[in-house]
C-alpha cells in the first residue's frame, strides 16, 4: 500500500468513526429527551440539558472539522507535503483558538478548507490531471468536488446562522452545490453519454454547414 492510499484509508476510517459517534450521540440524546420528557421540565433544566449535549458533542465536531481540513488538501498535495500542511493547519487553529476562542479557530479551518475546495473544483472543472482522486471520470470528479464544497459550506452555515443575509447565501449555495454534486456523482455515466451525444449533434450540424 503506497503512502497516499494508506493516508486515504486512515482518513476515511477516522471520518467514519467520528460520524458514527456523532450519529449515536444524536440518536441517544433524542430518545433520552423523549423518554425523560425534558420538554415538560422548567426552562433552566432544558437549557442545562442542551448545554450538556453541546459539551458532549463539541470534541467530535471539532475532530470532524479538523478531518475536513485535512481531507480537502489531499486532492492537491503529495503525502509528504500533506503531513506538513495538516500540522501547520492544526497548529494555527490551536493558536487562534487560544488567542480568541475555539469557534473562531474552527471557522478558520473551515474557511481555509472552503477556499482550497473551490480551487479543487475549478481544477476538476478544467480537467486537471494533477488532482488525486480515488475514482476516475471527469463528471465524478466534478461532482465529488461539489459535494465536498457543499458539506464544508453547510458547516460554515451553522457557524454563521445568526447573520441572516450570509446564512441565506450559504444555505442556497450549499443546496445548489450538493444537489448538482449528487446528480453528477450518481449519474456520471448517463451525463457523460448525454454530453457526447450533444457534441455529436453539433459536429453533424457543422459538417452539414460546410
Amino acid at each position: 500500500m503506497n503512502p497516499k492510499s494508506s493516508y486515504d484509508y486512515y482518513l476515511i476510517l477516522a471520518t467514519t468513526v467520528v460520524l458514527f459517534i456523532i450519529s449515536a450521540i444524536c440518536i441517544c440524546s433524542m430518545f433520552y429527551f423523549k423518554l425523560e420528557q425534558v420538554q415538560e421540565l422548567p426552562v433552566m433544566v432544558k437549557v442545562g440539558y442542551m448545554n450538556n449535549m453541546n459539551t458532549v458533542m463539541a470534541p467530535f465536531l471539532i475532530a470532524l472539522i479538523v478531518l475536513l481540513g485535512i481531507c480537502v488538501p489531499k486532492r492537491l498535495l503529495p503525502a509528504v507535503w500533506l503531513n506538513r500542511f495538516s500540522a501547520v493547519l492544526v497548529l494555527l487553529a490551536v493558536i487562534i483558538s487560544i488567542i480568541w476562542n475555539v469557534k473562531i479557530g474552527l471557522a478558520f479551518v473551515l474557511i481555509v478548507s472552503a477556499v482550497l475546495q473551490i480551487v479543487v473544483f475549478l481544477m476538476a472543472l478544467a480537467g486537471s490531471k494533477s488532482l488525486h482522486f480515488e475514482k476516475t471520470g471527469y463528471w465524478v470528479r466534478v461532482g465529488s468536488s461539489l459535494l465536498h464544497l457543499g458539506l464544508i459550506l453547510f458547516i460554515l452555515d451553522v457557524f454563521f446562522y445568526r447573520y441572516q443575509r450570509l446564512h441565506l447565501i450559504l444555505f442556497w449555495v450549499t443546496t445548489v452545490t450538493t444537489t448538482i454534486g449528487m446528480i453528477l456523482c450518481f449519474y456520471s455515466d448517463s451525463f457523460s453519454s448525454l454530453v457526447k451525444k450533444i457534441k455529436r449533434i453539433f459536429l453533424r450540424k457543422e459538417i452539414n454547414k460546410n
